[in-house]
């Protein structure tokens, strides 16, 4: 599976960005997505999962209530809806897709995702 993430920017504090991440090959597989983020000198961070279906979601304590990630899997494609962005929110974001196991299973850890995304570069000034 070859992801490609998109949608990071430049946004003032209190803003929104909307990542996307486009999923190719392996076209007949079901899976589970999670976004991941990354600060200089850090390990990357969970932040969100999602299940095949969509019907489950997880995340991190931090971004629950003003993250929605979300899945559309006619258009092979995650999401990350960004409200009320905090200074503290920016790094780079991943996406993330794991292949083995239950799709309707969730994962937090990164070392359970068989594939990554570029990164994209999310920057919230204050």
């Amino acid at each position: 599976v070859q992801l490609q993430a998109s949608g990071g920017g430049l946004v003032q504090a209190g803003g929104s960005l909307r990542l996307s991440c486009a999923a190719s090959g392996r076209t007949g597989s079901r899976y589970a997505m999670g976004w991941f983020r990354q600060t200089p000198g850090k390990e990357r961070e969970f932040v969100a999962a999602i299940s095949w279906s969509g019907a489950r979601t997880h995340y991190e304590e931090s971004v629950k209530g003003r993250f929605t990630i979300s899945r559309d899997n006619a258009k092979n494609t995650l999401y990350l809806q960004m409200n009320s962005l905090k200074p503290e929110d920016t790094a780079v974001y991943y996406c993330a897709a794991r292949l083995w196991g239950d799709p309707e299973l969730l994962s937090r850890p990164a070392s359970e995702y068989d594939y990554w995304g570029q990164g994209t570069q999310v920057t919230v000034s204050s």
